[in-house]
């Protein structure tokens, strides 16, 4: 943040409010409506934070007392008329502990920490209800427990709120959890650490993929984060729109036809290995269920169940005429003719699932 934003050019003879006013709007308070924190606690927040400096050739940090405001920092009835005592010499830094201290006093951090956690967690509606069987035992774990988030996580996940229906697969995937979870769902097979140079290739094209979605890796937009996580009244239906759902679409295609290939390398889906792991792929009916307990989070229509079943029958009425195929090709599994039947209707299925709005659903 003493770069991000500006920390480093704080100092006092020119107070840079940017870090101070962050630090409360989106870092520990938020805006919600019983938020009252001033325009003069943003300053005296800046002029607390002064004197921190940044050593761009050995990468660190540290604090120059000359740089710092030795003057009291006054704050207002919203934080209990609060006076942080200036400091000097190396002991400047020491007001910033008591800055974070008397943010953290405040009921409202706990607060939101804890919405922002249900929002990423389970859904960003937040209604009356939830507020305060949720959210507010959240916040109160919060504080009890000096703001270790692990026990808050725990209640929240284990909770018999998180597993009911209403709030399962509620939210769209971001193109992260989308890119790398269809690699893990299919065991996409990268090369090994020895092959380093080719390994960091085929994970970068991952990486293009979801930045090509509208979320590049350990690159934010701005200080807020990627919208879908925090703008209203869409949040994370940001991630799917005119140019995005395309993207996805076309990297799960080129993935499951022709792989992307760098090298001499390739990396694809592999049908074929995918579901010989399954209880009894030359079933049809079990084929389709264990595939969609699997890769969906939310069960499907029957009348989807039947239309991806027809996809593996090629149209025809029978189960047999998958069995066959799929007995025909494991007896002869370097046979072209049987493998590439299979292939292709699976292929041909996979395709249609994986487009599926219920596959976007985390």
């Amino acid at each position: 943040m003493l770069r991000y934003l500006n920390g480093y050019q704080n100092n006092k003879n020119a107070p840079d409010e940017n870090y101070a006013r962050e630090l409360q709007e989106l870092f520990t308070l938020g805006k919600g409506p019983l938020v009252f924190y001033t325009e003069a606690d943003v300053r005296a927040a800046a002029r607390v934070l002064t004197g921190y400096t940044v050593n761009a050739t050995t990468i660190s940090s540290s604090f120059d007392p000359n740089r710092h405001d030795t003057a009291n920092k006054q704050f207002s009835a919203y934080y209990q008329n609060k006076v942080i005592l200036g400091k000097t010499g190396v002991n400047g830094a020491k007001e910033t502990e008591e800055l974070i201290d008397m943010l953290f006093l405040q009921d409202e951090t706990a607060l939101y920490l804890s919405r922002k956690l249900y929002r990423f967690f389970v859904y960003y509606e937040i209604d009356a209800a939830t507020e305060a069987n949720v959210i507010v035992p959240m916040a109160n774990l919060f504080r009890a427990s000096k703001y270790e988030i692990k026990p808050v996580l725990e209640l929240l996940l284990s909770s018999t709120h998180f597993y009911d229906p209403v709030n399962v697969a509620g939210m769209i995937k971001s193109p992260l959890d989308y890119c790398v979870g269809l690699c893990k769902e299919f065991k996409m097979q990268f090369p090994d650490s020895t092959d380093f140079a080719n390994q960091y290739l085929m994970y970068d094209y991952i990486r293009t993929q979801a930045s090509n979605m509208q979320q590049n890796l350990a690159d934010p937009p701005s200080v807020s984060g990627w919208p879908a996580y925090y703008q209203a009244p869409q949040f994370h239906e940001l991630w799917i729109n005119s140019d995005t759902l395309p993207r996805r679409n076309q990297m799960m295609n080129i993935l499951l036809t022709s792989g992307y290939t760098r090298n001499g390398k390739k990396i694809f889906i592999d049908v074929l290995t995918y579901v010989n792991a399954l209880s009894n792929p030359g079933n049809p009916n079990l084929l389709i269920s264990d595939t969609v307990a699997h890769l969906c989070a939310i069960d499907l229509t029957p009348e989807v169940i039947q239309f991806l079943k027809g996809i593996l029958l090629s149209g025809q009425s029978t189960d047999s005429y998958w069995t066959d195929a799929w007995t025909s090709y494991k007896a002869n599994p370097t046979n072209t003719v049987t493998r590439n039947m299979v292939v292709s209707r699976l292929n041909s299925m996979f395709s249609y699932l994986l487009n599926l709005p219920e596959y976007q659903l985390s």
